[in-house]
């Protein structure tokens, strides 16, 4: 750091030296989760009208969903295990043609039966894609690069979603009037889905050209040995259970209170729904602007140092958003926690994927997923059984244990003693 100041290097020059790096291959991976990133956003937006608009009700929206959700997370350990079969290219053409396919077949032919299916298809592809995606980060960057490369495509994955959003927004009435139909008929929301799955599959066309990073016949072998992932958690199993288990705690605390904060702004606050989409968009500028500075505060510091310290930083302005009752203080306490939480993210999963073998890392992604998605499934039933009995202060003072118990497993597995050295293969 003194020889970077003694040449007048700044931390922003340094950022753009980080990017500079970056490999044929992570360039080609950003054109296509921005590609990717856009038809999701479309797709997410409309699908519930277009299923809506053909007649069926909200509850059978909520079993599709349901169906996604609990395919993603059942899923999540075998389609780590094919990401480490297959390679990450492979991984991620199939998953995003997946994606496409399951969106084409629900609008030819949307059934009861074949929306349930293709909800399967598309757990089971959204997951294969997104565990891929971590280990080919690590195993397609250099050290000084690779936290800058994860922060930067999980920014760009969201504002692509975000522009997939704002344009889906308008597609109903361009393709209404296109087609000559209201702005709510099927039809218009057909078309417009279109465009999404058209998004997905142009995702396809950079990850063509992708180059496996493993050559030559001994690390083939070692990539596509079809026991190496299983061999490899019978022999760690002690560090895996290191590396999962804070993401496990973390997912547990924030589903007790992040899936139910509109709630709580109307219910406690008594906010309007202009007021809380406010504080939602300006929450997700708060996240971005957290993951563009945390590659930087990485380097200087350290992986794990800067995640156990943000996320420590953030109990106290979760306290400050459960328990003081002055709106000003808790909306602020909002955006700073979100901050907090959300930068540390790409940075774990970096240090994480950096410690296990390439023949292992599929697996140890979908580890994580599942681990992440656990929390989220299952602990907003026991807030919202909280919160009808006990309101909301029950769920914040349980998602601060959580969170501190998480901290102080940071502390206890990798900073009380000399952090691991990388896998660098």
């Amino acid at each position: 750091m003194r020889a970077q100041k003694r040449q007048g290097i700044t931390p922003l020059r340094v950022y753009f030296e980080r990017i500079n790096q970056f490999s044929r291959n992570a360039r080609l991976y950003l054109v296509g989760i921005a590609f990717s990133g856009i038809g999701i956003g479309v797709y997410r937006l409309l699908f519930n009208f277009y299923v809506l608009s053909l007649g069926y009700d909200e509850r059978f929206l909520g079993q599709l969903i349901t169906v996604s959700s609990l395919t993603a997370l059942i899923a999540a350990f075998p389609m780590g295990y094919l990401s480490d079969v297959l390679q990450r290219k492979a991984a991620m053409i199939l998953g995003t043609t997946g994606t496409a396919i399951a969106i084409v077949v629900m609008l030819l032919f949307p059934s009861r039966a074949v929306f349930l299916a293709m909800n399967i298809l598309l757990g089971l592809s959204q997951s294969l894609k997104q565990i891929s995606m971590g280990p080919f980060v690590v195993e397609n960057s250099g050290a000084a690069e690779r936290t800058y490369l994860y922060s930067i495509s999980m920014g760009l994955m969201n504002t692509a979603n975000f522009v997939g959003n704002w344009v889906g927004g308008y597609l109903p009435k361009w393709m209404g009037l296109w087609r000559n139909v209201a702005v709510t008929a099927t039809p218009a929301y057909a078309w417009a889905l279109t465009i999404a799955a058209v998004g997905a599959l142009m995702a396809v066309l950079p990850f063509l050209f992708l180059r496996n990073r493993l050559t030559g016949k001994e690390a083939l072998e070692q990539e596509r040995s079809l026991f190496a992932p299983l061999q490899y958690f019978k022999e760690n199993p002690v560090l895996l259970g290191k590396l999962i288990l804070p993401t496990l705690l973390i997912s547990m605390g924030a589903g007790l209170v992040m899936p139910f904060m509109n709630v709580y702004f109307r219910n406690v606050h008594g906010q309007s729904d202009a007021v809380i989409g406010a504080i939602f968009a300006w929450g997700s500028a708060a996240t971005a602007l957290g993951m563009l500075i945390a590659p930087m505060m990485a380097d200087r510091f350290g992986k794990i140092q800067v995640v156990a310290v943000t996320q420590g930083l953030a109990i106290p302005f979760l306290a400050i958003l459960g328990f003081v009752p002055v709106f000003q203080l808790v909306v602020m306490a909002y955006f700073i926690r979100i901050a907090l939480m959300n930068m540390t993210t790409p940075i774990y999963q970096t240090f994480a994927l950096e410690q296990i073998q390439p023949s292992a890392r599929g697996m140890v992604a979908s580890l994580n997923s599942m681990a992440w998605s656990f929390g989220w499934a299952f602990s907003p039933v026991i807030s919202g059984w909280l919160q009808v009995r006990y309101g909301f202060p029950p769920a914040f003072a349980g998602t601060m244990i959580l969170y501190a118990m998480a901290v102080s497993l940071y502390w206890l597995f990798f900073l009380r003693k000399k952090s691991p050295a990388p896998v660098t293969a």
